[in-house]
């Protein structure tokens, strides 16, 4: 019998216009950090055009873990991490994550804002926490069951935000983001991508949170357009969201470099004669103090990209991008043409919306401006117009378009990226 999906809830808006605040709404509320003042950062989303934010909201922390309380979150460690983008946390600051959500959802509903509760726990969220013990708790789980249980966490969570009047506010929920990599893979063959293999323990998770929450729209995430794993994409989703992150270019650095090698195979010499700042260390001596490299473990974001973006010359990179740019340009508009035209039509064969939760080109360092440079703002319009022309439902200017990255500052081209995403869609 095939699948009916959940439809959505007639409150939310035709379309989304997001901005993707991921985990460090939460790890960044210090002195003069971006989200000290959760209503300025609103204030500005809404300014901008933005009317949802994408978020982890803590689940498992919060429901799952046993544990409860104050807890405290800060940087990595040391300078490590610091000039990386999402890594660059200041201050070590304490918060009770069960009533900074409820905080969140109460400030979304005075801005007239959605919110997409979604979960990083089993990529990275714990690497920022005060000890490793919500780290721990993670992994204690058997890998077949942590779908389950962040499904059984994010219900605590819905039925946290009914209890409190709230249940509006959520947009739809994520079991976890971009689950083909990271700790969700444990024990399947090939680890990541492992989509198909992954099918049977989301499909499980979905179920139960069906269960528990009937009425609220459900899905898994996706990093790219799996094109080639479409069949490991669980049956039971009411929403397909995808990160079509191209790369093109960006990959001339990134599997150059070797920067996400994990055996070895990071060329150092070579990048620090053509990405480096003079003076940096060696790759071997950049680490966190001793008694904080279990956060090495508990995020996804590997020792070599790292210690690139941390100690890059952004000139150096940005000029890489664009002296290669013209190379490149022409395959990934026609990668991101086949992205964006493939999920709208596996979503559309499912009568399910689309939405873009992230993209465009990739993870850059985060002094590198090339994606808010007139190449990468040029290309963030093509992204936002595409997403129309297919009929998503919600998409975004760019994942670097959020309070805790320097393309915040960017505001006449996300106000006039996220106008373009509401005419353009009227117009389809």
């Amino acid at each position: 019998m095939a699948y009916t999906p959940v439809p959505l809830p007639d409150h939310l808006p035709e379309r989304l216009t997001i901005t993707l605040w991921d985990f460090t709404w939460y790890t960044r509320t210090g002195p003069g950090e971006p989200f000290e003042d959760l209503d300025r950062a609103f204030t500005e989303a809404v300014d901008r055009g933005y009317n949802t934010i994408r978020i982890c909201a803590m689940p498992f922390l919060i429901f799952g873990s046993g544990l409860s309380g104050e807890m405290e979150f800060g940087p990595l460690g040391g300078e490590y991490g610091q000039g990386t983008r999402w890594y660059d946390v200041k201050h070590r600051t304490r918060l009770d994550p069960r009533q900074h959500l409820l905080d969140l959802l109460r400030a979304a509903r005075r801005h007239g804002v959605v919110v997409v509760l979604s979960s990083w726990e089993y990529q990275q969220s714990s690497s920022f926490a005060g000890d490793r013990q919500w780290f721990d708790a993670l992994m204690a789980v058997e890998p077949e069951d942590r779908p389950t249980r962040l499904a059984e966490a994010l219900a605590d969570c819905c039925d946290l935000a009914e209890a409190e009047g709230l249940a509006d506010v959520i947009a739809f929920v994520e079991l976890h983001n971009e689950v083909q990599g990271g700790y969700l893979t444990d024990g399947l063959p090939g680890r990541e991508p492992a989509v198909v293999e992954l099918r049977e323990r989301l499909e499980r998770g979905l179920a139960r949170f069906h269960e528990r929450c009937p009425a609220v729209p459900v899905t898994v995430n996706y990093a790219r357009v799996p094109l080639e794993a479409f069949r490991g994409i669980p049956e039971n989703i009411d929403v397909g969201i995808f990160h079509p992150y191209v790369y093109g270019v960006l990959d001339d650095i990134v599997v150059g470099y070797g920067l996400r090698s994990t055996d070895g195979g990071f060329d150092e010499e070579r990048a620090r004669t053509d990405l480096l700042r003079p003076g940096a260390p060696s790759f071997d001596e950049w680490r966190p103090p001793a008694s904080e490299r279990w956060r090495q473990e508990a995020t996804i974001v590997g020792k070599p990209e790292i210690y690139v973006h941390d100690w890059c010359d952004a000139e150096a990179w940005d000029r890489r991008l664009y002296e290669g740019y013209g190379a490149h340009r022409i395959a990934m508009l026609r990668t991101l043409d086949t992205w964006i035209a493939a999920a709208a039509d596996l979503c559309a064969a499912r009568g399910i919306p689309l939405v873009f939760g992230e993209g465009w080109i990739g993870y850059t360092p985060l002094s590198g401006s090339f994606e808010e440079g007139p190449i990468g703002a040029e290309f963030c319009r093509y992204a936002v117009a595409r997403s129309a022309k297919a009929g998503a439902w919600g998409t975004l200017v760019c994942s670097n378009a959020a309070p805790h990255h320097p393309m915040w500052n960017d505001i006449a081209l996300q106000i006039e990226c996220n106008a373009l995403f509401m005419v353009e869609k009227a117009h389809t």
